[in-house]
């Protein structure tokens, strides 16, 4: 009989920090998701790569928005809010509305006035309209918990395809 092989040295753990945890999501792939919301009318709206899905009953999801965000003041006050989820052939769109100080809706993106006044936009693969329930600090951020009251699991028609990842500090595709 053969001994079982050794088990590998472990590797000492690093203290906890803003850089171990930026460091180590920089290897999660996450999805890509824009979400908006409007006040009087103006929209505003944010790439999210913090979406997650909470409760299947009541239908519950959470995504964090920092406090510096400039769509925190109508994040903060807005009763319902818009979850959009991209394609990945909408690496351009995340990176608009991830860019401080963009016209993320200017004459470039294809949007509509959704259910609630929820700006909803155009060619996304999935969209939900959801009631904000919770709001809860977090750090810098703002954890927001809504729930779902409708949407569309299949998007618009030009949404059609595979969904944008965000891994190691870019927008990605899938790979076949």
């Amino acid at each position: 009989m053969t001994a079982p092989p050794a088990p590998p040295a472990l590797i000492p753990a690093l203290p906890g920090s803003p850089e171990l945890l930026r460091s180590v999501f920089r290897r999660h792939a996450a999805g890509v998701a824009v979400i908006t919301a409007a006040r009087e009318g103006v929209p505003v709206g944010f790439t999210a790569t913090s979406l997650s899905s909470v409760a299947a009953e009541p239908p519950l999801l959470s995504f964090s928005v920092g406090t510096g965000s400039s769509s925190w003041p109508v994040i903060e006050e807005t009763g319902h809010l818009g979850v959009h989820i991209l394609g990945e052939h909408q690496s351009g769109l995340a990176g608009l509305f991830a860019r401080s100080g963009a016209d993320r809706f200017g004459p470039d993106t294809a949007w509509r006035t959704g259910p609630e006044g929820v700006p909803l936009l155009d060619g996304v693969l999935a969209w939900m309209v959801c009631r904000v329930v919770a709001r809860v600090p977090a750090g810098a951020h703002v954890v927001v918990i809504a729930e779902v009251l409708a949407g569309n699991p299949e998007g618009d028609p030009a949404g059609a395809g595979r969904p944008l990842l965000y891994h190691q500090g870019r927008f990605n595709a899938l790979r076949d």
